[in-house]
């Protein structure tokens, strides 16, 4: 069997008969697993599942970017219809998130980390495997582990917060991770919201896997809440990357894309639900 990537759910749709949400799920077929990578936010996964044949009984494993309610809250949807399932995630998904919001006139923190305790998603069939490190996951799929932050322009959102003391503190986002297929194309990279930063992500994977052809680059890129200068740095930094597919989605944001898409016109295109990949 070919490696098959499609787009189960995301913010936009271009198809009759499938729904958009705030979120992503991508459903990845290899020639020994199947896996999803995110869940969505819990309104569309199974939906879309049924309409674009991605069958939810298939999957091996689940991997979690990272703990946010738009990536994680299709989890218990998934876990009625496929039952028990391993699922690869740092532990750290299971902590509360907040960003602050205006609320009344004032910004305050709202929660938006995963919707349910760890014991009542157990209890319904989650079985975690805790990853911290790059580690392979099936044959020729690996996840990213925790992101060496290196890049000087790739700051992250300030609104984003956790707890600490008592106090609201800037997220790390240690638990931001990409999935990342060595097919016989090359490799290809699926983000969730790459909070690591993209080129902190793509560089943690060349220097992983020693080899700089990037065939594919897929899913959000959290550009559409940077700043103008993060976003010029960010372009004249993916150029330094031999990228054939630049498949962008979710968090990118309109004007993001609209830039990406004229910076890299031969490479770039937009992943919304149904999009596909295969090789």
């Amino acid at each position: 069997m070919a490696w098959r990537i499609t787009v189960v759910c995301e913010n936009s749709v271009v198809r009759p008969g499938v729904l958009g949400e705030h979120g992503l799920s991508v459903f990845v077929e290899t020639p020994d697993k199947v896996i999803l990578f995110d869940t969505g936010q819990g309104f569309a996964l199974v939906h879309n599942s049924l309409r674009l044949r991605t069958d939810l009984k298939r999957v091996d494993l689940v991997v979690f970017s990272h703990g946010h309610y738009d990536h994680t809250g299709g989890l218990l949807d998934f876990l009625s219809v496929h039952g028990p399932c391993r699922i690869v995630a740092h532990p750290d998904i299971l902590t509360e998130r907040f960003r602050f919001m205006p609320v009344g006139g004032e910004e305050r923190p709202v929660s938006i980390g995963i919707p349910w305790p760890e014991s009542y998603v157990r209890s319904r069939g989650a079985r975690f495997d805790w990853v911290t490190d790059w580690s392979e996951v099936a044959p020729g799929v690996f996840v990213t582990g925790e992101v060496p932050r290196k890049t000087d322009f790739e700051t992250g959102d300030p609104k984003f917060a956790v707890k600490k003391d008592n106090n609201f503190v800037p997220d790390p986002f240690k638990d931001d991770y990409s999935l990342v297929l060595d097919t016989p194309k090359g490799l290809i990279v699926i983000l969730g919201c790459a909070h690591a930063g993209i080129i902190n992500i793509l560089n943690h994977v060349t220097d992983r896997t020693g080899k700089d052809k990037i065939y594919a680059v897929l899913g959000g890129t959290h550009l559409g809440f940077s700043s103008k200068e993060q976003l010029n740095a960010t372009v004249e930094a993916l150029k330094s990357f031999s990228i054939e597919k630049l498949a962008v989605s979710h968090c990118t944001g309109q004007k993001p894309a609209a830039r990406l898409a004229c910076e890299f016109p031969n490479a770039f295109d937009f992943a919304p639900v149904g999009y596909q990949i295969e090789v």
